[in-house]
């Protein structure tokens, strides 16, 4: 019997019959989010997969095979801003995996749904951006405006439903799990050993963030000051910007000690060996909440109830309009690293 969820669209019994008999071990194949924060926030959904033993390879942009290296995947496919591009590597994919017959578009956006179904997919997703026609499995957004992790473990959820396997409603984790390769844990401490930094004495910090929201920068304005303050107070400041951002790091803090860049799941490792992570509302507050690593996350043009940290135990300081002081950021930071001592 099918668990239903509340507010679970109605699936027609032909659906319902054509679904039952489909097998729990039928592969799914995932298109990812193009963003690394999205990537870290839909680790819930992939668990739910591996919880009803559903395989599943993924679609993503290169970077996110490193990041979600310790994962049980079985197939990646590299995906670039082209939407014929893509579909030609998903059909390439599925004629060497033919057991691969339904895709679940975490994405809402018309150009990953337009690639799966030119490839010969079914697919599920949310009926968004004009795309109802091209999904086999469509559902209704829900108006709430939920953190992106409730919605994509939702959507997942709707889709194993859709698929026939039964499936309780049930809110995410407090927090994210991330596995760590062996050989990212390795690069980690190697990075570290050629900075000459020793784990948990330094303070790890990411004065970067790409992209703008509604115009505005998402970069705190006082970063070089920051690490003065504590490098004043001998605290070992470093930073670990990836390639494209080192120029961009170095003139936001030069005092700051550089580690080489990393592949994501080795930055996720290192984040793991600071004493205390400071960085925008990016990526990298999500990498440090997938690791487990202790933050604080800096917000001052975003909604830290839509796009924060999902781990309860990492530290927000300002909102959207409003970003922290520096005096209130360093009395927050020298509370943090006391208690670390501690």
């Amino acid at each position: 019997m099918i668990t239903w969820k509340v507010g679970q669209p109605i699936v027609s019994l032909h659906s319902m019959n054509a679904n039952a008999s489909t097998t729990r071990s039928e592969p799914v194949l995932i298109r990812l989010p193009n963003w690394v924060g999205d990537v870290c926030m839909v680790l819930p959904a992939l668990d739910l997969l591996e919880h009803h033993k559903v395989p599943y390879a993924l679609c993503g942009r290169p970077w996110a095979r490193s990041l979600l290296a310790g994962k049980p995947i079985t197939g990646f496919v590299p995906m670039t801003d082209s939407v014929l591009g893509n579909m030609r590597s998903v059909k390439l994919f599925l004629s060497q995996h033919p057991n691969y017959r339904r895709g679940l578009l975490l994405p809402d956006s018309l150009s990953s749904a337009l690639s799966f179904r030119l490839a010969g997919l079914k697919c599920a997703g949310w009926r968004d951006d004009g795309r109802s026609l091209l999904l086999r499995w469509g559902f209704n957004k829900p108006a709430s405006n939920r953190h992106a992790v409730e919605s994509w473990l939702d959507l997942t959820q709707r889709a194993l439903i859709a698929w026939g396997l039964e499936v309780a409603a049930q809110a995410p984790a407090n927090r994210l799990r991330l596995p760590i390769a062996k050989h990212h844990e390795q690069a980690a401490v190697a990075a570290m050993k050629e900075a000459e930094l020793h784990s948990g004495e330094f303070v790890l910090i990411a004065p970067t963030a790409t992209g703008r929201h509604k115009g505005q920068g998402k970069v705190w304005p006082h970063f070089d000051a920051f690490t003065r303050v504590l490098q004043n107070n001998k605290v070992n400041v470093a930073m670990c910007p990836p390639d494209e951002e080192v120029d961009s790091a170095f003139r936001t803090t030069p005092t700051a000690t550089q580690i080489r860049p990393l592949e994501l799941g080795a930055f996720c490792a290192l984040t793991r060996h600071a004493k205390l992570v400071i960085c925008n509302d990016s990526g990298v507050s999500h990498l440090c909440a997938a690791a487990g690593a202790k933050q604080i996350t800096l917000f001052g043009v975003t909604d830290p109830a839509r796009t924060g940290p999902w781990n309860p135990d990492a530290v927000l300081l300002g909102t959207s309009g409003r970003w922290p002081q520096l005096g209130e950021t360093i009395a927050r930071v020298q509370q943090l690293l006391s208690t670390t001592k501690a």
